[in-house]
């Protein structure tokens, strides 16, 4: 300790030397360069509109103490969740799939996994994310057209059938009716004689960030968050290796948001389901440990891998000063990313290949555990097999040949990404804190706080790609002219709605009507009482045949429906 004390004089004077260097560089050589050669800019900033300078030294770094760097898999965690990361595993390479009906997608799913996939993620219809049957009016047009369709349990075995649940990590994309698949899941897991405390993946699940941005919702928030409660305490006590939550930054990010405001919004949602999850009584640490998270990767190299790393330590502290966390696996922050759709280009459409190819290797020098690739062709549709195979290939390709993989945290030391992290640290508690100070994050999603900064930042960002500051190749800049190749996409298959609808009707005919009538009583009655969990009557509401659309049109006429206050 003596010695460390004596050491900081010298260590003081040797950044004062560094400065006075810098300085000196400044008047002389850049000043001189600049006289024969101006920058292309008078000042330069990353996507996020976070000032950056010319050059960083160890001087930028003397701000941040070096425990907030520290190491792999140690408090707290900035370089990256675990000691070895992908010298000891691969990151999940989670190809997302869903459309048609359960069959249809149990088809891509088998290709994927054929192909190298290791974990299944699923998308949904709009339906099924809204809570309609597929042979309600509001379904009619949209079955199993942008995602899968899902009414009963029928439709999950028919999902993963021929897939082992214990081997393979099931997510599944989906908010306001999510609980509901999780209750298939579990009953189809049980069916099968699996246990429960083997299975892995997570459903979507965070509602809060639909308020804000994605404005996928169906009941008031505070039920809402309520069922994202249940979510997480049932599955601390029922499913140890199972994430009961992806909270998740990227819809906040594909809605307009800045990479900054991802990040705080993503954290200040976090706070909400922690503390509801502490009111049942449970002890942090005892559900912590399983909380996972969902980003986005976007263009702005650097400003990613800085923003995951912030977005760590700023969880380890949060976890640990705010809620009490003594286990490390409660302040580790383990995240799924994917690449941005909200980037990909219909003009030159192939360049989105190295869009994507970008993001991903900043996903995974960023430290993520999954990872999902976006297909070169969903500006248009749902992707094709070839377009998913090169997304895949993409990932095997940094997994396998860049070498990457080989040296945890190998951007850790650079001057810029350090002082990056710790700038992004700063930016997000100090949104945090104006949230505490504004009354909280469900007061401000009323208010249409969050919402008016996602949008304020996404008409910026319009307004440079339309005057051209904001470069996207072959839409404001490098636009050649000549015609892209012609482009088959995923083909709709009009039979879809069909074959759902009959499946659907006919659980409904053979199901022991009297049976599913008293659990529906007794949903109303754990729906009026905020202390039970909504999760094991639901389980046997989907055993019995009951149907998404049944169980949520019964809790509407409990909980009634969300009308949002428009925000201008």
């Amino acid at each position: 300790m003596t010695e460390i004390v004596e050491r900081q004089p010298l260590f003081q004077t040797a950044i004062e030397n560094l400065r006075a260097e810098v300085a000196d560089w400044e008047s002389n050589e850049v000043a001189s360069f600049l006289s024969k050669q101006a920058e292309r800019k008078p000042a330069f900033f990353t996507l996020g509109d976070v000032p950056v300078k010319r050059t960083y030294t160890a001087a930028d770094l003397a701000e941040t103490p070096l425990e907030d760097i520290g190491l792999p898999g140690r408090y707290p965690f900035t370089r990256g969740p675990y000691p070895t990361m992908y010298r000891s595993r691969m990151w999940t390479m989670r190809q997302i799939a869903g459309f048609g009906t359960g069959e249809d997608t149990n088809k891509r799913f088998k290709y994927l996994i054929a192909q190298g996939q290791t974990g299944i993620s699923t998308d949904f219809d709009m339906p099924t994310l809204m809570g309609y049957d597929s042979d309600h009016p509001m379904s009619e047009g949209e079955v199993g057209r942008e995602g899968v369709a899902i009414d009963t349990l029928a439709d999950m075995e028919a999902l993963l059938e021929g897939i082992d649940l214990e081997k393979i990590s099931v997510s599944m994309t989906i908010n306001p009716s999510a609980w509901i698949l999780l209750a298939m899941y579990i009953v189809l897991a049980e069916k099968r004689g699996h246990d429960l405390n083997k299975l892995s993946g997570t459903i979507q699940a965070d509602i809060l960030k639909e308020y804000m941005a994605q404005k996928e919702y169906i009941f008031p928030i505070e039920p809402s968050v309520r069922i994202v409660r249940d979510c997480i305490t049932y599955c601390a006590k029922n499913m140890k290796r199972y994430n009961p939550i992806n909270i998740s930054g990227y819809h906040i990010s594909e809605a307009g948001s800045s990479p900054l405001h991802e990040a705080a919004f993503t954290l200040a949602n976090l706070i909400v389901y922690v503390e509801e999850a502490l009111k049942t009584g449970m002890q942090v640490d005892e559900f912590a440990p399983r909380l996972a998270f969902f980003f986005v990767c976007q263009a702005d190299f650097f400003e990613e891998v800085a923003k995951f790393r912030a977005l760590r330590r700023c969880y380890a502290k949060i976890m640990k000063e705010r809620f009490g966390a003594k286990n490390p696996e409660s302040m580790r922050l383990r995240f799924h990313c994917q690449t941005a759709a909200a980037s990909l280009t219909k003009p030159q459409y192939m360049v989105n290949v190295v869009r994507t190819s970008m993001q991903a290797l900043a996903a995974v020098l960023g430290g993520c555990q999954s990872l999902h690739t976006n297909g070169y062709d969903e500006a248009f549709a749902i992707p094709t097999e070839d377009a998913m195979r090169m997304a895949l290939r993409t990932q095997q390709i940094i997994a396998e040949e860049t070498n990457v993989t080989q040296v945890t945290d190998p951007l850790g030391g650079s001057y810029f990404v350090e002082s990056l992290t710790t700038e992004y640290e700063k930016r997000i508690l100090e949104i945090l804190e104006e949230v505490n100070a504004r009354g909280g994050t469900i007061k401000l999603i009323q208010e249409g706080w969050f919402q008016r900064h996602i949008a304020d930042f996404a008409y910026e960002t319009a307004l440079r790609k339309q005057s051209g500051e904001k470069p996207v190749i072959g839409v404001n800049c490098f636009v050649d002219g000549t015609k892209d190749p012609e482009i088959h996409t995923h083909p709709y298959d009009q039979s879809t709605a069909e074959r759902q609808i009959a499946r659907t009707r006919r659980v409904r005919r053979e199901r022991d009507g009297a049976k599913f009538e008293k659990l529906l009583q007794q949903l109303v009655i754990v729906a009026k009482d905020p202390a039970q969990n909504i999760l094991p009557i639901t389980i046997e509401l989907v055993r019995s045949g009951g149907t998404m659309g049944e169980i949520v049109e019964t809790l509407k006429g409990i909980w009634g429906c969300y009308r949002e206050t428009p925000v201008f």
